[in-house]
């Protein structure tokens, strides 16, 4: 069969996203490097490796035996946990939300965020012709992914160090204008603070600015706060961008129960904010699935608000903050400039040393040599080359092993 014909351009030209890629390649190696006393430590997928909270699970164990429990449940959401979700969004950002048209649910941000794209933009061939969507670069690698397979345009807003990761978001509309683009075609800006992969948050100065630029424009913000809920200072405590003047009026944001209760394969998550653009996703949504597992919405549903899930998350930033200092530590004693090292999710974002050109060759011979897995900075985009990402989620012991290795191994900045 010619599986060219068969698929579209979009899929065909889209590659193994890049996490398990790596996985492929780890696994490939593996015996090579324990041979050699270097078994495998993963630092490349975010995903936390604790179990989930214990109440969370002992809940979900009673859940299991109700009636009624395993039968559909709906696209938008069970009642109660829309309802739970709403309350959590007031109690924790001071935020007012319905939940029977501002809230829906979610099998995880990132099938959400998927769909979005496809919904709003339509697929075109001819370059400046495409639907645009405004990105960050470097971004979490699936919005390009998405936005590619959606036959869209990713227009890249570079986060440097040197634009205080703050892109003028006025002066590149126009640089999208000059290149040809149409105005009609730029569909939406997404923003993701806390970042992936840089690890920084931002100030509320800065988003207004954002929302005040997409009001001007009519183009859809869309905020992914996946990482909200990890931060290891109160006075960098991430915020919603409802929290802001005018956010409601062009804005939805996008939340995930992954990262802060530990529960990466449950796939849970909500997108809120303003009703008419939530109730058309909805209606999208409605054709392509029958909602999450009833028994995972209502013990999360319990979960959001409870002194349980409270204590959890805040524990575990304690865990976080512990092991983002013994690498900090580790690096600078390897030589890395450890300057800005940001309050806010399990990531650390840092320079490839001085004798490499190439984040993937850097990234490759570490995972040859040492058996760490690192993921290369340009995997975010282009603006991402020379960097590469760690994600520190392993244990103590494992992540002070890396430290030795790249000392044993010479791996120095």
């Amino acid at each position: 069969m010619n599986i060219e014909k068969l698929f579209n351009e979009e899929v065909m030209s889209l590659d193994t996203y890049i996490m398990f890629k790596l996985k492929e390649e780890t696994a490939r190696l593996k015996d090579e490097l324990i041979a050699k006393n270097r078994a495998p430590i993963s630092l490349s997928m975010g995903a936390p490796t604790a179990n989930p909270p214990k109440a969370l699970l002992d809940r979900l164990k009673e859940i299991l035996d109700e009636d009624g429990i395993h039968m559909y449940s709906i696209p938008k959401g069970e009642p109660y946990f829309r309802k739970a979700i709403a309350q959590r969004m007031k109690n924790r950002f001071g935020v007012e939300l319905d939940p029977d048209t501002e809230i829906f649910s979610l099998m995880g941000s990132k099938e959400g965020i998927a769909n979005l794209v496809r919904f709003i933009t339509t697929p075109k061939h001819e370059e400046l012709e495409k639907d645009v969507i405004m990105v960050p670069d470097p971004c979490y690698a699936s919005y390009l992914q998405f936005v590619k397979c959606s036959g869209a345009k990713a227009y890249p807003m570079p986060l440097t160090e040197e634009n205080d990761y703050k892109p003028d978001v006025e002066e590149i509309y126009n640089q999208i204008l000059k290149d040809g683009y149409k105005k009609e075609n730029i569909k939406a800006l997404f923003i993701n603070f806390p970042n992936n992969p840089l690890g920084i948050s931002t100030t509320r100065e800065y988003v207004q600015g954002v929302i005040e630029f997409c009001k001007k424009h009519e183009i859809l913000l869309v905020s992914d706060a996946a990482y909200c809920d990890l931060y290891f200072a109160e006075d960098e405590k991430p915020f919603s961008i409802f929290e802001l003047e005018g956010a409601k009026d062009i804005g939805i944001e996008f939340f995930s129960l992954s990262k802060p209760y530990a529960v990466t394969g449950w796939r849970l998550g909500w997108v809120c904010g303003n009703k008419d653009v939530i109730q058309r996703f909805g209606k999208g949504k409605s054709t392509l699935d029958n909602g999450i597992f009833k028994a995972l919405q209502k013990a999360c549903a319990e979960i959001l608000n409870s002194e349980e899930g409270d204590k959890y998350i805040e524990e575990g930033n304690k865990g976080y903050a512990r092991k983002q200092a013994i690498m900090v530590k580790g690096f600078k004693e390897l030589g890395w400039p450890m300057k800005n090292v940001p309050h806010t999710t399990f990531y650390l974002w840092l320079p490839i040393p001085r004798n490499y050109n190439s984040a993937f060759e850097f990234c490759q011979d570490v995972l040859r040599k040492s058996g760490v897995v690192l993921v290369p900075g340009n995997a975010f985009g282009d603006y991402g080359e020379g960097y590469f990402r760690l994600s520190y989620v392993c244990s103590d012991e494992q992540l002070q092993e890396v430290i030795d290795r790249f000392k044993a191994d010479g791996f120095y900045y």
